[in-house]
């Protein structure tokens, strides 16, 4: 099943940095982008260090594509589609995320709400 689980109030999230949030044990990155004025949520772990980090990263764009930086290794992922710009052979998982009611909410498959 795919649930809404409410992460914080959007006005908890600093702009431009993210924050991660434990959601049916899985860690997930949520960006509050100024630049797209967008949510995003990722998976919390780099698959090229296999650390839960990408939260810390740093949010910018390659060709007008938003990315997190990891802070290790410092490659790109790609905040819509969860590629990574310098191999394509990595990817985190991407979660829907929304605004609900000024309330940051994600979706993950397979989660049971609270």
């Amino acid at each position: 099943m795919n649930h809404w689980h409410t992460i914080c109030s959007v006005n908890d999230l600093v702009p431009n940095t993210g924050v991660c949030a434990l959601v049916a044990d899985q860690q997930v990155a949520i960006f509050n982008c100024t630049r797209t004025g967008l949510l995003y949520a990722i998976s919390n772990r780099d698959p090229i260090s296999n650390a839960n980090i990408l939260s810390r990263g740093i949010i910018g764009s390659v060709d007008n594509k938003p990315y997190v930086a990891s802070p290790l290794y410092k490659q790109h992922f790609n905040l819509e589609t969860g590629e990574c710009l310098e191999d394509s052979s990595y990817q985190v998982n991407v979660y829907a995320v929304r605004e609900h009611h000024g309330q940051v909410q994600v979706r993950v498959a397979n989660a049971v709400a609270a």
